[in-house]
């Protein structure tokens, strides 16, 4: 499996890339999943739903399946911060491409998605782990870099540019362990 992250500030863009990306892949054959980092308590169950009741009423872990859909809840009795690593290990082995968003500070490679609009700084001259730029106004880029550049409304030329390295995004977990 390939294992891409798309880092930035909140604003900048990273959801909607992702969401128009996602599809690109499928339409060349390859099968896609995304891992998401949550800053806040978030919930993807509901009240008077059979799996609320079930996990409001003290089970660790409930599986969900249908014949289209399987969901995994999980309730931690304590916080427990996972790595994106953790995350990646609870995939389906299937896939080609693993998106990543939100775990901006991880130690896998990543495309900057940046947008001179939001006023937030850029992370690339500090992040070893930004390979390449996605932007809408490179003109606007505060420093000059080496990586490449990448039109964040082309989402065509970006699967492109990551299936041509995809070399570079094959996901080694024993490096992680």
């Amino acid at each position: 499996m390939n294992v891409v992250a798309f880092a930035g500030y909140s604003g900048s863009g990273k959801t909607s890339l992702v969401e128009r990306l996602i599809p690109v892949l499928k339409q060349r054959g390859l099968r896609v999943s995304v891992v998401k980092h949550a800053h806040h308590s978030f919930d993807i169950d509901h009240p008077g739903k059979d799996t609320y009741r079930h996990r409001v009423a003290g089970a660790f872990e409930v599986v969900v399946a249908s014949e289209s859909r399987l969901a995994l809840i999980r309730e931690f009795e304590q916080p427990a911060e996972l790595s994106v690593h953790h995350l990646i290990a609870e995939l389906y082995e299937g896939v080609d491409w693993v998106l990543v968003e939100g775990f901006k500070s991880s130690d896998l490679l990543k495309v900057e998605v940046w947008r001179a609009a939001t006023g937030k700084p850029v992370r690339y001259p500090d992040d070893h782990f930004v390979v390449a730029v996605a932007t809408d106004t490179p003109e606007q880029l505060p420093e000059s870099t080496l990586r490449p550049i990448l039109d964040l409304n082309d989402v065509e030329a970006l699967a492109t540019w990551l299936i041509d390295n995809q070399e570079r995004f094959v996901y080694r977990p024993e490096l992680y362990s």
